[in-house]
């Protein structure tokens, strides 16, 4: 007679093709029950077409089949909304005081380094009307939808994105909303979308402190705040908008990074910065949280993202920043 466990291993390798989860992973596989030479399997899956969910039965059915000792698989559907599937571990929002200084950026390559350290990691884009995030990762295909439910779709590397900008007929189309509106679609994206199991769910915020980050804060369960900023003056000011933001509203702030900190000249590997002296230490004092990083000017960088490439990135930089937030996660249990 099979154990549950080798039927749950079993359905290990049934993976959806987008995003490129197993069941198990998003969280579908709801029961399992064994009697003699029959195993029944409660399944929800939520967002799925009516052929895709057949397609599912008759791989789920094959798959228990081969199992020694089994003689029949029983799959049972059941009707659960996302809320109900997601189970999330920490949800950290990036959020920077003003635009161009590249936030989304941060929020990739925080999410690019979870994922090389073994986490399973999602981004919820929210920068509604500057979605950046699917044209840096190279990301095309729209999300499989039901009428209550939305899949993300998965990059390269296995990282789970959902994004306005990938439900759009063309992804220059421009979203001219009002405040209402767009905070619906964040909460939208917080609830009907299967993230599933996830260790990290990054929340790419638009800049300001508007109606989006007022509703990311309120209405997500965040675990924390990274702020990023860069060394000129006028944004550090804005800065200490943001800090005020996440202050009032009782969200813990995790780090500071400054971005575009300096630039390395390649024949020498001199520092230079071309915005000015870092503004690292000030910010961090001004956040009452550590600093994380100062990221340079990288062309190399700059052209990935262009390419849609950016999980081939990588730099001591960027090591530093994961090794950094890595150490600020304890705190997390205490915030």
């Amino acid at each position: 007679m099979a154990t549950s466990e080798q039927v749950r291993e079993a359905l290990g390798g049934v993976l959806l093709l987008e995003p490129r989860r197993s069941l198990a992973e998003l969280n579908m596989v709801r029961d399992i029950k064994i009697a003699e030479d029959q195993v029944k399997v409660a399944l929800a899956l939520t967002a799925l077409s009516d052929a895709a969910k057949q397609r599912i039965q008759e791989r789920v059915q094959s798959a228990i089949e081969k199992l020694p000792g089994v003689r029949e698989a029983v799959i049972d559907l059941v009707e659960l909304p996302p809320r109900e599937l997601n189970q999330i571990g920490h949800v950290i929002a990036v959020m920077s005081g003003k635009g161009g200084v590249g936030k989304s950026v941060v929020a990739a390559l925080l999410a690019i380094g979870l994922n090389r350290n073994g986490y399973q990691v999602g981004i919820l884009d929210a920068d509604l009307t500057g979605p950046s995030i699917p044209m840096m990762f190279g990301l095309k295909a729209r999300p499989m939808s039901s009428e209550s439910a939305l899949l993300p779709v998965s990059t390269r590397s296995g990282i789970e994105v959902m994004s306005l900008n990938l439900l759009l007929p063309h992804e220059d189309d421009a979203v001219i909303w009002r405040g209402p509106l767009l905070a619906k679609v964040i909460t939208q994206f917080w609830q009907d979308v299967v993230w599933g199991k996830l260790d990290y769910l990054i929340v790419d915020l638009p800049p300001g402190t508007a109606d989006i980050p007022l509703t990311v804060m309120q209405t997500l369960s965040l675990s924390g705040l990274v702020i990023v900023f860069t060394p000129q003056e006028l944004a550090a000011m804005v800065v200490k908008k943001a800090v005020g933001m996440a202050h009032k509203l009782n969200v813990h702030i995790l780090g500071v990074v400054e971005n575009m900190s300096y630039f390395l000249l390649p024949e020498s590997g001199k520092r230079i910065e071309l915005f000015g002296p870092s503004k690292g230490e000030e910010m961090s004092l001004e956040a009452g949280a550590p600093l994380l990083g100062r990221l340079p000017i990288d062309p190399e960088l700059a052209r990935l993202c262009d390419s849609g490439q950016i999980e081939r990135y990588n730099s001591e930089a960027v090591t530093a920043l994961s090794q950094a937030f890595a150490q600020v996660m304890p705190a997390l249990a205490h915030a």
